[in-house]
């Protein structure tokens, strides 16, 4: 098992360097900007579907929205940035970082919902305003979010990694006394998984989720950038007088962008134990740490490049 892992954590990471040496993921941004420009019309079509009373045009349109989320969700963003970074420097459970995944992405199409139904429907802001308020405020706040979950990984790698640097050192500076215990009794004192001392942390002690804060950063710094696709439907079917068919696609749209940010979740999991297969379980206990921090400045870095060039 910790074989398999190791290979298929080998085998992402030569994909993803491959692609980024030969330009793949300008390529593949194209694509998929092409596309969605594509599904837009589609959704359009969609929807004046149901305005005309088409039948099966309400399944039509889910569908089509559910693939848009797919295509949303394949192109550059913060969303697959996040889980994958977090996935990568926390041991985080799978079905645990899934299901922030899934949750982020119907927390996402929920916001979508409250900013236009509080622009539109309340304010009276037309599409311009609401995508304006989307890309100028929600976006720089998503990234400034997202940028301070990655210093929150750093530093707290860096503190567990002093703590047990701390501790390595008191071992060292104590071990010439045990050294020195002089054995009563006539049987040789055998240390085993159960003489209770303590011989380094282990991984369950620095894994994992540390509670609901990190979780809700992380739904936090994804769900504060509504997705365009999803601003664009519900302003039109508002206009329509069809706002149901809108919600309903708009969470459509959110499950369809959950099913990559889960696949991201699972490649970043197969990378991280991959990497950690071959150390003993106490070696790794003392690594990850140094992934919490090289995961957090790289998540970070990013938001922060991608903050600059939004303003």
């Amino acid at each position: 098992m910790r074989r398999t892992f190791l290979i298929v954590g080998l085998c992402v990471a030569v994909l993803l360097g491959v692609l980024w040496a030969t330009g793949g993921y300008g390529a593949l941004q194209g694509w998929v900007l092409a596309a969605q420009r594509e599904a837009q019309t589609t959704l359009a079509g969609a929807v004046r579907a149901i305005k005309t009373g088409q039948p099966g045009a309400v399944i039509g349109l889910l569908s089509i929205c559910f693939g848009y989320g797919v295509l949303h969700a394949a192109g550059p963003g913060h969303g697959k940035m996040l889980i994958a970074g977090y996935g990568m420097g926390r041991r985080v459970p799978v079905l645990a970082l899934s299901s922030i995944a899934l949750a982020a992405s119907l927390v996402q199409a929920a916001v979508a919902v409250a900013v236009v139904y509080a622009g539109v429907a309340i304010l009276g802001w037309t599409r311009k305003q609401v995508e304006g308020v989307a890309e100028n405020i929600m976006a720089p706040a998503g990234m400034i979010a997202i940028a301070g979950v990655g210093l929150w990984l750093m530093w707290r790698g860096a503190r567990r990694a002093r703590r047990m640097w701390t501790s390595d050192r008191a071992k060292i500076a104590d071990q010439p006394q045990a050294d020195t215990h002089v054995h009563t009794h006539d049987h040789p004192h055998v240390h085993d998984d159960h003489c209770g001392h303590a011989h380094g942390p282990s991984i369950a002690e620095v894994a994992g989720l540390s509670g609901w804060r990190d979780t809700a950063a992380l739904i936090a710094g994804i769900a504060l950038r509504p997705c365009s696709g999803a601003l664009f439907l519900l302003i039109l079917t508002w206009q329509l007088g069809i706002g149901l068919a809108g919600i309903g696609g708009t969470f459509a749209m959110g499950l369809g962008t959950a099913i990559v940010t889960i696949g991201v979740a699972l490649l970043a999991v197969w990378a991280r134990e991959g990497a950690l297969a071959s150390l003993p379980l106490n070696r790794a206990a003392r690594v990850l740490p140094l992934f919490e921090m090289a995961a957090g400045a790289c998540v970070a870095l990013i938001a922060l490049s991608l903050l600059s060039q939004s303003l």
